[in-house]
């Protein structure tokens, strides 16, 4: 079903360029020029997602955004502005936008941002199980789907645990946007990617004169995320000193601002993640067990890719679905590719294998994605598995039957595609072909005259 987005913004050139390039995206959009007709719009019609600019004449960004938050609207806004500075981001977010852009927007960032948006709305269809972003049909993801279900409505602080690019990010957005909170804040902090001193000014704040540099006060994530939600990725990398910083906020739910002398409370819920395992940095003296304890309360494991690979089909429809809302036709994936992609161990997991189809996908021309268009990684995924089971054959000098069911098994799983067959045994084209004739098989692996 095509999304529906409600623009708003006064600024009539940049109204009527972006809504295009939203119809351009395959969206229905509904393009208005104030606040008050906003409301009229979303008052008769549903909307999946709102762009809004954060100053207009009359009711503005934050004042429609507060307003449809107190109304009971949940409706995911993406706040837009010219007047782009970190406080007016702080207050959006604090309002209840769930993502902010400055003018001039990219193109390309713009569209990824909405389809980012739309993807993390809860999905109730039933050939697709999943919540949020996250889908699967294993019996693995059907546990972290019913840990979210679950956890969500509780409150409870939550450990996601899972290697890079499994979605513990998705798992956490999934928990908030079936809380009770849904209306508040989501705020991610990659706790590896900032030292240690900018991670706590950006954690909790500080006040002007604090250090040097410190120009005016600044208004830390956690208070930004106040009513909501913040996510605390890679919590497994922050110092020692920071793990004594968050224990207090957990403990207390307060915070101290650097350079503050009174604390300030806040009503924050908190969802860490890692791919550390904890239990054994605690062992070791790098991990407080006080504060592993204090985030362990309820903890959600997300399985590796290569350990549900029955999933992979629906994650690459899910991928190509991705790819076909950038206005292009829905592209498909062969049979046999879609083996070699199934073969495959995954190591960067779904981050990875979403990159590969967007790769493969230009590769292919932006059509139907082939065997030779994904990376030679992959390709040699089944290749080298073939191999590995034909090779000891060839070195003992197999006899013919094992030889013809060999190349019969690797034309069926080749489609009948000589080229990819000889792939899979490891020998040239032209001593298939004449293997091929000596056995009276054709392209099939059938009887036959020879080819």
């Amino acid at each position: 079903m095509t999304a529906r987005i409600l623009l708003v913004d006064d600024d009539r050139a940049f109204r009527l360029s972006t809504a295009e390039l939203l119809r351009e995206d395959g969206y229905d959009v509904e393009a208005v020029a104030s606040g008050a007709e906003a409301v009229d719009e979303i008052k008769t019609g549903h909307f999946d997602l709102m762009l809004l600019d954060l100053r207009m004449p009359g009711i503005d960004g934050t004042g429609l955004v507060t307003a449809l938050r107190e109304w009971g609207y949940g409706i995911p806004v993406l706040m837009i502005s010219g007047f782009g500075t970190v406080d007016a981001a702080v207050h959006a977010l604090h309002a209840g936008a769930d993502d902010f852009l400055t003018k001039p927007v990219e193109p390309a960032l713009l569209s990824d941002r909405v389809a980012r948006l739309l993807e993390r709305r809860p999905t109730t269809d039933p050939d697709r199980q999943g919540v949020g972003g996250l889908t699967g049909r294993s019996p693995a993801m059907k546990m972290v789907f019913e840990a979210i279900r679950l956890v969500a409505p509780a409150g409870t602080t939550v450990l996601v645990l899972g290697e890079t690019g499994t979605g513990k990010e998705l798992v956490a957005r999934s928990v908030h946007e079936l809380s009770p909170r849904s209306n508040g804040p989501f705020i991610p902090v990659n706790c590896a990617a900032l030292p240690e001193s900018l991670l706590e000014s950006e954690l909790f704040g500080h006040l002007r004169g604090s250090f040097t540099g410190a120009h005016r006060d600044k208004t830390g994530l956690f208070q930004a995320a106040h009513g909501g939600t913040i996510f605390l990725d890679e919590i497994g990398d922050i110092s020692p000193a920071m793990q004594h910083r968050l224990l207090r906020v957990l403990q207390e739910r307060e915070l101290m601002p650097v350079g503050g002398v009174r604390s300030i409370g806040v009503d924050v819920r908190v969802i860490a993640a890692t791919n550390h395992d904890l239990r054994a940095d605690v062992t070791a003296g790098r991990f407080r067990d006080d504060l592993f304890y204090r985030l362990n309360v309820f903890r959600i494991e997300l399985p590796a890719l290569r350990e549900r690979r029955a999933d992979i089909p629906l994650l690459v429809e899910h991928g190509m679905e991705r790819l076909a809302d950038s206005g292009s036709s829905r592209p498909t994936v062969s049979p046999f590719a879609m083996r070699m992609l199934q073969a495959y161990d995954w190591p960067g997991n779904v981050r990875e294998l979403f990159a590969v189809l967007e790769s493969s996908w230009i590769r292919s021309g932006r059509h139907r994605i082939e065997a030779q268009h994904l990376p030679a990684e992959v390709r040699q995924s089944i290749g080298t598995s073939a191999a590995s089971r034909l090779e000891p054959r060839y070195r003992a000098d197999p006899s013919p039957s094992d030889e013809r069911s060999a190349i019969v098994n690797a034309l069926e799983q080749a489609e009948g595609v000589r080229s990819r067959a000889a792939e899979i045994l490891g020998m040239g084209r032209t001593t298939l072909w004449r293997k091929m004739k000596q056995f009276g098989l054709d392209a099939n692996g059938s009887e036959s005259d020879p080819p």
